[in-house]
């Protein structure tokens, strides 16, 4: 299973959000490309990156997404804002390893569908599920899919991955949290990332043995310092390790 390092930008600044509250953001006074470029010594093989600016429709921090992509020696997994085929293709000829796609999915499921086809292994599915259905537009409209039949509808797509959240549950829930995202991840022809499940050591290790879940985000918990990267690194890649049987 991959450990996604995830960096989340307003305003130039990172931050993290509860619930997607754009006005109540948690503001971390760090470097984001210094932060970046840790992540990647530290052993990460892909960080994800959302910029909440470009969700509101704003281009505030599109100079610093070049320079992280650009700098952080690992490939960028980006987020935010992705409302046509011209701002997808712009990212990736800026260097993005992948494109994370919600609102653009529920509006207009066969342009994303081409685009999958166009960019094979580039393109992300996001899955943001709040009361049983599937949000857009950064999670304030409620559209008229549950996930089940979102997923369902991409299932012969070339997505490089689902990405699941489930809104609707804090994180003092995992609970609830992972019986959605093993849910979908069961129904899914695609790898599932799962998002906003993880708070230590032992959550990784939970999600590496749900079946057809490849990854997960972990973002304020390193922020947090409750979890060193290099032991979620080190958790992820060792959960499916064969053991040598007791003699």
């Amino acid at each position: 299973m991959r450990v996604y390092p995830t960096m989340e930008l307003q305003n130039g600044r990172c931050v993290t959000l509860d619930k997607g509250r754009l006005e109540e953001a948690m503001i971390w006074h760090v470097d984001p490309v210094d932060t970046a470029q840790g992540w990647a010594a530290a052993g990460a093989e892909w960080m994800h990156l959302t910029d909440f600016d470009a969700i509101e429709g704003r281009d505030t921090n599109a100079e610093l997404v070049e320079q992280i992509i650009r700098s952080a020696e690992l490939p960028v997994q980006l987020a935010g804002g992705m409302r046509s085929r011209e701002q997808v293709e712009h990212w990736i000829d800026k260097g993005a390893g992948r494109i994370v796609i919600g609102t653009m999915a529920a509006r207009d499921p066969q342009l994303v569908k081409d685009l999958a086809k166009f960019y094979p292994d580039q393109i992300v599915l996001a899955v943001d599920v709040w009361q049983g259905s599937v949000m857009t537009e950064g999670w304030r409209s409620q559209s008229a899919f549950t996930p089940e039949a979102f997923v369902e509808a991409f299932a012969d797509a070339p997505l490089a991955a689902i990405l699941v959240t489930d809104i609707d549950s804090d994180m003092s829930d995992v609970e609830a949290q992972l019986g959605l995202i093993s849910g979908l991840a069961a129904q899914s022809r695609t790898p599932v990332i799962a998002s906003g499940v993880v708070r230590t050591a032992d959550d990784i290790s939970r999600l590496a043995y749900i079946p057809n879940i490849s990854g997960a985000l972990v973002g304020r918990a390193l922020f947090r310092k409750s979890l060193d990267l290099s032991e979620a690194l080190s958790v992820a890649t060792s959960a499916h390790e064969p053991v040598a049987q007791f003699q």
